[in-house]
């Protein structure tokens, strides 16, 4: 079983859920979902997962969990919980993996964007543009304390490893 851990009030929430699950489906994963919108529902709901033999987390991406990086990357260590982040920088704050959109592109194109309409671009005549450049950062240190082996052919498709 694999863990979610969510925030309740984020207005994506319950979309973002169901399409995972939809993806999990024709794999047989089931899923446990824990909700957490303060520091302290972040620690209970890390001891739920674990009492529910949890074998893996997936932190959804939020602002909030974002602003509570160390507090969740401790938790998944010190319960031995595999987890996986969208954000580069919960690897880079000793997180096992993590697979997103680049954030310094994204801030570039917000950048960009600010500019156009500071020089009087309307911001309905602005194109809609999504992403392109996801990394993957796999942190080594963080898989061999929680007994990990990761694959060669994984680690060769990294955008960055953390030894």
């Amino acid at each position: 079983m694999v863990a979610l851990l969510v925030n309740p009030i984020m207005p994506n929430t319950e979309r973002l859920i169901q399409a995972v699950q939809e993806a999990a489906r024709p794999k047989g994963v089931q899923f446990d979902i824990q909700k957490a919108s303060t520091e302290s529902e972040i620690d209970a709901a890390f001891a739920a997962l674990v009492q529910q033999s949890s074998d893996a987390l997936l932190v959804f991406p939020d602002p909030f969990f974002d602003s509570r990086r160390e507090q969740i990357v401790a938790l998944a260590a010190r319960h031995a919980v595999p987890a996986i982040y969208e954000f580069r920088q919960f690897a880079m704050a000793g997180g096992l993996i993590s697979y997103g959109a680049d954030l310094a592109a994204i801030y570039r194109q917000v950048g960009i964007y600010v500019g156009r309409i500071l020089k009087g671009a309307r911001p309905a005549d602005l194109p809609v543009v999504q992403p392109t450049t996801f990394e993957l950062v796999i942190n080594l240190k963080a898989a061999k304390a929680l007994g990990l082996a990761i694959p060669p052919s994984i680690l060769a498709r990294a955008d960055e490893v953390i030894e």
